[in-house]
């Protein structure tokens, strides 16, 4: 208790106290001022905390915001995108169905979100699930240029409700009163970027789109904010261009920064709410000025937790711990350093050789004592989208690889091997990207394997593979039943390669 309450007064003397002399002064002479709170958060992907429980977690977010709602019941909490998806969470079972972000929704709710929008990995889920979560949520969405292809048009998504489905909103409207009557009028629009096309989901430009909104939400309203996931130069550019924003509130990006345009804050938080923004968005009813103040603040293992939302949080860690205990025995050992850090990040694991995927890799090769000529693995199979740094726990592992799978080791002709890379190469930017291990490209054109020119004549390489290449989704003329794979072995269950999560464990601290 001695703990909470420091850590209560430590947030209110430095996010409310500093402000407290001067509004109560400006309530007493002249009611024009009001103040708003805008706790922000973008690019959350897991509901418990990190790296042993260093930093991170939603419950303690929730300790946190309900600490500033006491003293400032205009206190809103917001998601700037990127929460759905990807968690090692939402790729588990339960009574036969995957979670699918159904733990964060449930989190969430008991949080009391008040406003948030999609981030590019919402439409990770298929249409059915992502509908289920929408349906499941208690907070408003927004979004002002994501609709949802039907049959008969393109239209906003909606969420069922007693009374029925509601659409979500292209604009969000608020009408805010403080306690001596003064009320300031609010809009928010908001933009996803288009890097994840679904055949559900229609993008319309983030440019045209946010102008729209703009347009519409200028005449009516005093304070103009962005919640936006897209990048952080189209950001600036809205800025910019559209003037009169007061705030944008961003995701996407995975590290706090914040920009001052003109009149207008450019404020992104860190992923996995490392940290939160906390904004004092303040008006002037007679000069109309608004003023924008924010404070990162950290969120680690000094914060106290809120106990509903932990208890949440506890159950779905449960079920995560039975599920990863069933591949490692200690979910939580450190077994590696990551000095620099491993990049898990979408767009490199698509689109170059990362030194996440030479470990990955590595340990594929390592799973069958090195016995292998080179060793591959489709980028889109590393799901984390972020930076693993410093010390890293088992789980962390399950993170990157959470649909697991088995290492196959494959006899292949050299030139089923050269198309196989050659594929992989042309595909940079999707999944089907290759990570590699024992195979670089030459100088002078071509592949090299173990630094020796790959020969198309020779009999075979040995190779080792993830099953899911053998599928034929990636790569499609890459199936078992292929002429140029003259030997396929499967491991057993007590193998190393049954697992390559385990294998990539296992590899780690063999080599710390």
């Amino acid at each position: 208790m001695l703990l909470r309450s420091i850590f209560s007064f430590l947030i209110l003397s430095a996010l409310i106290s500093c402000k407290s002399q001067k509004e109560t002064l400006s309530v007493l002479k002249d009611d024009s001022l009001i103040t708003l709170k805008f706790v922000q958060l973008n690019d959350v992907y897991e509901i418990a905390p990190l790296s042993g429980g260093k930093y991170g977690g939603m419950a303690r977010v929730a300790y946190v915001t309900d600490s500033i709602r006491r003293a400032h019941p205009n206190t809103y909490l917001v998601m700037a995108g990127d929460f759905l998806n990807p968690s090692l969470l939402g790729t588990i079972k339960v009574e036969g169905e995957r979670i699918r972000g159904r733990q964060m929704i449930e989190v969430m709710n008991a949080m009391d979100f008040s406003l948030v929008t999609f981030g590019n990995h919402e439409f990770d889920l298929d249409e059915e699930d992502l509908q289920k979560r929408l349906d499941e949520s208690n907070f408003q969405w927004v979004s002002s240029n994501v609709l949802q292809k039907k049959e008969t048009g393109n239209v906003p998504f909606s969420m069922t409700r007693g009374i029925g489905k509601i659409a979500i909103p292209d604009v969000y409207k608020l009408s805010v009163s403080d306690a001596d009557g003064t009320t300031v009028s609010i809009g928010i629009f908001s933009v996803t970027l288009d890097s994840n096309r679904k055949d559900y989901v229609f993008y319309g430009d983030i440019y045209s789109e946010a102008e729209s909104a703009y347009n519409q939400l200028k005449p009516v309203s005093e304070v103009i904010i962005g919640l936006t996931h897209v990048a952080l130069e189209d950001d600036k550019e809205f800025a910019k261009k559209f003037q009169d924003i007061d705030l944008i509130m961003g995701g996407h990006e995975h590290n706090n920064m914040r920009y001052e345009i003109g009149s207008t804050v450019v404020a992104k938080a860190d992923a996995n709410a490392k940290t939160v923004y906390i904004h004092t968005v303040t008006h002037n009813k007679l000069s109309g000025e608004t003023n924008v103040e924010s404070v990162l603040f950290p969120i680690d293992e000094r914060t106290p937790s809120d106990p509903e939302v932990e208890q949440i949080v506890s159950k779905w860690n449960v079920v995560l711990e039975n599920e990863i205990r069933e591949v490692i025995p200690d979910p939580y050992e450190i077994i590696y350093f990551a000095d620099p850090p491993l990049d898990g990040t979408d767009s490199a694991n698509r689109g170059i050789q990362t030194n996440m995927g030479d470990i990955i890799t590595a340990a594929m090769a390592f799973s069958y004592k090195d016995e292998v000529d080179a060793a591959i693995v489709n980028g889109g199979s590393i799901r984390l989208d972020d930076m693993l740094a410093g010390e890293v726990t088992s789980i962390d592992v399950f993170r990157v690889l959470p649909f697991g799978g088995i290492t196959l080791k494959v006899d292949m002709t050299g030139e089923l091997l050269r198309e196989v890379l050659d594929f992989g190469k042309s595909k940079g930017g999707t999944g089907a990207y290759l990570q590699r291990h024992g195979i670089s490209e030459s100088p002078t054109g071509g592949w090299l394997i173990k630094g020796e020119p790959l020969e198309e004549g020779k009999r075979y390489y040995t190779v080792a593979i993830s099953d899911f290449l053998l599928k034929g989704y990636d790569i499609p003329f890459l199936t078992e039943d292929h002429p140029g794979l003259l030997k396929i072995y499967t491991p057993k269950e007590n193998e190393i390669a049954n697992d390559i999560r385990k294998a990539v464990i296992l590899y780690l601290k063999s080599i710390k």
